[in-house]
């Protein structure tokens, strides 16, 4: 029974791994399309659906660590799922004036070929890499930095005094301290990725 189980994760999960792939692989697709026909202003537009499908796809990756049927450690998945779903979701779905920006184009891009290589690795058991962290982690700030502006002037998500709960929310100031932790943050994602690298690696020579 525990051999039958144990298959029937990994086909599981090599199902999961490479559903998500074909998603992120359209991305890229879509997004390299729109870029050289029309330009990075329509590349949002392109890539919208696809996009916003294959990162919250990622939400099950926190599930599969809390119920044990992958290693990583869900303090290390939480923070950079709930990161890039806040920006897919609170900041360029919810703000359409940050779609045109050129740094949407960097950040797709940048997104797609991790998750296509991510992902494949993890479908084949046989190659790990990623696209340039800088340049990621400069795409994922700067975005959430120019739509700072945007939030204040709409007030979106604000929840203002007086109301019956007695509480107050200010999303603006909310994701100045998200930018602020992500700054620091980030550095400590990219050497956890390295350490994940190396260990992989390093399993690889020895099988």
């Amino acid at each position: 029974m525990a051999g039958v189980g144990s298959a029937v994760r990994r086909l599981y999960l090599s199902v999961y791994n490479w559903v998500v792939f074909v998603g992120w692989a359209q991305v890229l697709y879509y997004a390299v399309t729109a870029l050289l026909a029309g330009g990075h202003e329509g590349v949002y537009a392109a890539v919208e659906r696809p996009l916003q499908l294959a990162q919250t796809a990622a939400v099950m990756e926190i599930l599969h660590g809390l119920v044990g049927l992958v290693r990583s450690p869900v303090t290390a998945t939480l923070p950079q799922i709930g990161s890039r779903l806040f920006l897919t979701w609170g900041i360029l779905w919810s703000f359409p004036e940050t779609q045109s920006h050129i740094l949407v184009t960097s950040l797709v891009i940048s997104w797609s070929i991790t998750e296509i290589i991510r992902y494949s690795f993890f479908g084949l058991k046989e190659m790990l890499g990623f696209a340039p962290s800088w340049l990621l982690w400069l795409s994922e700030v700067g975005l959430s930095y120019i739509a700072l502006p945007y939030m204040k002037v709409s007030e979106k998500y604000f929840v203002k005094m007086p109301n019956k709960w007695n509480f107050s929310f200010d999303y603006f100031y909310t994701c100045v301290i998200a930018i602020g932790v992500y700054v620091p943050g980030g550095p400590h994602m990219f050497t956890y990725m390295l350490a994940q690298r190396k260990k992989a690696l390093s399993k690889a020579k020895t099988a």
